[in-house]
Formats: C-alpha cells, sequence, structure tokens
C-alpha cells in the first residue's frame, strides 16, 4: 500500500497541506511541535479510523476552526487507485468514505489500509498497563481477521451486560449462566486468536531485536490469559460472589496481558530505555511481517522520532532492515535533526522525498 497524496485542512496545528510522497522513504524533519507527528497522525487517522492518541477526536480539529478534512490517494499492491476522506465537524462526529462512499459502519474499514507506528508513546506497551497491550493486541488481529473484531464487539456487550447485573446485586445463577454463555463463545473466539498472534509473532520479534540489538540479548513476548488453563464458565463461576461485592467482572479475557522480558527478566522492570525501545521497534516489525502475510498488503510504516535514546549501532542496524530488499514498502520517518536526516537519505537506496516543517507548514525539499 503506497499513499500518493495528501491534503488535509485544519487538523491540529496544520491548517492546510498538499503534498506528494515517494513510494519509498519520506522523511519530515523540524523542531518539536512544528506538526511532524501531526502528518503522521493524519496518515493514521486514515488508515485506521482513528488517531494515534487518545484525545477526543474534536480536539483534533485546529484551535478557532468548526471541522477537519483529510483525503488521501492510495495505491495498492495490485496497482487499484484508492480515495479515503475523513471528515469531523465539531458536535456533530466522524465520516469517512472510501472512493466517495461513506461507510455504514466504520470498523469496516479496518484492515482496508494496513499501517503499523512506532511512536514515543509506545514505551506505554511495556512500562503501562495491560489495557495498553491488549488494545495493541486487538487493533493488529482487527486489522488481519475482521471476524476477530465482531467476536471483540459481541464480547463487551455481554461483559456490560453481566456488569449491570452485578452492579444490581443479581443473585440468580441463572440470569448470570444465560449471558456468561454469550461471553464464553465470543472469549473461546478472541483467545484463540490472540494465542496463534503471539505464537506467530513471538519469532519474529526474537529476530528482529537480535538484528537491532546484537545477539547479546534476546527477547521473548508471553501470552498471559485466565484461559489457558480454565474455561470461562467455570471462572466467572468462581467469581461471581466476588463480583458481586465489586460490581463489575474481575476475570475474563478484558483481563488478559502480554508478558515482556529480555533473557530471563522482565522488561517492565529491569529493561534501559534504548532496549525499551528496541523491544518496541521490534515488536512493531513483526506485527509489520504479520499484517503482510496475514492480509497480502504491505503496510505503511510510520517511524515517529524512533533514533530518540539509541546508539549509532542500533540506528544503522534499523536503517538497513527498513530500507533494503523488498519486505517493507513505503516509511515515513521524523526527527529534529536536519544533518541526521541527511545522513539517513545519503545511506538510502531507491527514492526519497524530504519535507521541512515549521508550524504546521511543509515545504519538499529539492
Amino acid at each position: 500500500m503506497v499513499l500518493n497524496r495528501i491534503e488535509i485542512l485544519d487538523f491540529k496545528n496544520i491548517p492546510e497541506a498538499r503534498l506528494d510522497f515517494s513510494p519509498g522513504v519520506n522523511c519530515l524533519v523540524g523542531l518539536n511541535g512544528m506538526g511532524k507527528s501531526n502528518m503522521l497522525e493524519a496518515i493514521h487517522m486514515m488508515c485506521l479510523a482513528r488517531a494515534m492518541s487518545s484525545i477526543p477526536e474534536s480536539a483534533l480539529i485546529r484551535h478557532g476552526a468548526d471541522m477537519l478534512a483529510i483525503k488521501g490517494d492510495f495505491t495498492s499492491d495490485a496497482g487499484t487507485e484508492e480515495r479515503v476522506a475523513v471528515g469531523i465537524v465539531r458536535g456533530k462526529g466522524k465520516s469517512l468514505k472510501r472512493n466517495g462512499k461513506e461507510y455504514e459502519r466504520i470498523s469496516a474499514h479496518i484492515g482496508a489500509f494496513p499501517l503499523v507506528s512506532v511512536t514515543p508513546a509506545d514505551s506505554m506497551l511495556v512500562s503501562g498497563s495491560a489495557e495498553e497491550r491488549r488494545r495493541l493486541t486487538d487493533m493488529v488481529i482487527s486489522q488481519a481477521d475482521p471476524v476477530y473484531l465482531s467476536h471483540l464487539i459481541r464480547y463487551n456487550r455481554s461483559l456490560e451486560s453481566r456488569n449491570r447485573m452485578l452492579r444490581a446485586g443479581v443473585r440468580d445463577d441463572l440470569l448470570y449462566e444465560s449471558v456468561e454463555a454469550a461471553m464464553n463463545i465470543a472469549a473461546t473466539e478472541i483467545h484463540a486468536a490472540r494465542t496463534r498472534w503471539v505464537a506467530d509473532i513471538a519469532p519474529r520479534l526474537s529476530e528482529y531485536y537480535s538484528l537491532i540489538a546484537g545477539n547479546s540479548e534476546s527477547a521473548s513476548i508471553e501470552y498471559r490469559s485466565v484461559l489457558n488453563d480454565a474455561t470461562l464458565p467455570d471462572v466467572l463461576a468462581a467469581s461471581r460472589a466476588k463480583d458481586i461485592a465489586l460490581g463489575y467482572t474481575s476475570k475474563g479475557v478484558h483481563r488478559d496481558d502480554l508478558a515482556t522480558s529480555l533473557g530471563d527478566y522482565s522488561m517492565r522492570r529491569l529493561g534501559s530505555q534504548g532496549q525499551v525501545k528496541s523491544f518496541i521497534l521490534a515488536l512493531r516489525l513483526a506485527i509489520f511481517d504479520f499484517l503482510k502475510a496475514s492480509g497480502g498488503k504491505t503496510p505503511i510504516l510510520l517511524l515517529d522520532d524512533i533514533f530518540d535514546k539509541l546508539d549509532a549501532s542500533r540506528v544503522e542496524h534499523i536503517l538497513k532492515m527498513v530500507s533494503s530488499g523488498e519486505n517493507f514498502g513505503q516509511i515515513f520517518i521524523t526527527d529534529t535533526n536536519r544533518s541526521h536526516i541527511d545522513s539517513i537519505l545519503t545511506g538510502l537506496e531507491g527514492d526519497t522525498k524530504l519535507f521541512e516543517v515549521t508550524d504546521g507548514a511543509f515545504t519538499e525539499n529539492t
């Protein structure tokens, strides 16, 4: 998948922009706060129907404006031309169109335009809560398998029904069992899909980490779920009395987690900043491979300020991996250091473009 052109109106600090991109490497350079990351977030919005950050979508509209608009022209791996248009009107919500036709369900867009992003906030995937890692897991699998997303929606609806019963103090076991049966059908599919996904990316993660950091360090990932050792009906029946007292469902696939390790040690507890960043990058590249293999489409790769806290040797390994061969396609890289970007472009083969960014304005350097 290649993004050929983007048009932006009143998105965050970008009042207006029209850019033509390289199908290879695109570099955006500028000081912090100038709009580099906002451009990547606009691309993310088109591909995944959501921003990178968790802020309200109305906050994406430029200050003083009533709406935002993003339009992009894509070419698929098969050569098909596609156009995506996103609009958000303050107080009225979001619209998403593909080739001029608005989606009935925005969830139907997920997976059509695969994308993998690496951002400074990704450190929370190691240091943050289990919710961060579940959100990543669900977003990635949903891009590859739309049926997974439907199971997730069904599970969450049933979960909310059970939680309402718990908050109301319902004591009827038959009522609980009827709701829990629906939860179990969805949870079984979710657990199976997550198990397959972790088994698929774990060796890829380990390989990429070794390439980035050197063979002296070994990284791994493990799927932790209550369903690894029990069935959901048994788990929910055993915790029902406790859940009534708590007022919410304390166990289930909505509590699953991913354990991240470096050798025999927890990455979360003992990983240095450089190791965590290397781990995150290896994880994202493993996800890239997974999406490409499962969907038959080459994802767009966004690398936002990835070279911060990485030594020169790791940066060199990363650049060689993503810019050589045919595995990776279109890449977007941001950095604050112009000389750093120049050195990146000098070492790359193929089509590249450089854009300088100042106060939401983008100037192509020719």
